[in-house]
């Protein structure tokens, strides 16, 4: 089951920032889907973070996953007219 969710989360389109959430209480963000590398059978994982340094997760010690709250870019609302 975490295996399809991660990869629905990989390829949604459009994609949306996450993080996953582990057994040790981290949380690794992915802000991109460049930022994460499954195995092929999606059993381990690789986050990459902003400074070239990278996490290599057991998809075992996945805990779940969290949704980041879309940015609103000021397009949303529309002011007034007087």
């Amino acid at each position: 089951m975490k295996a399809e969710t991660l990869k629905r989360l990989i390829e949604a389109n459009p994609f949306q920032p996450f993080s996953v959430n582990l057994a040790d209480g981290r949380a690794l963000k992915v802000p991109h889907r460049d930022f994460i590398s499954p195995s092929p059978n999606f059993r381990r994982l690789t986050v990459w973070h902003q400074d070239d340094s990278c996490d290599f997760v057991d998809l075992m010690l996945v805990i779940g996953f969290h949704l980041e709250k879309p940015q609103r870019n000021g397009h949303g609302r529309r002011k007034a007219t007087k």
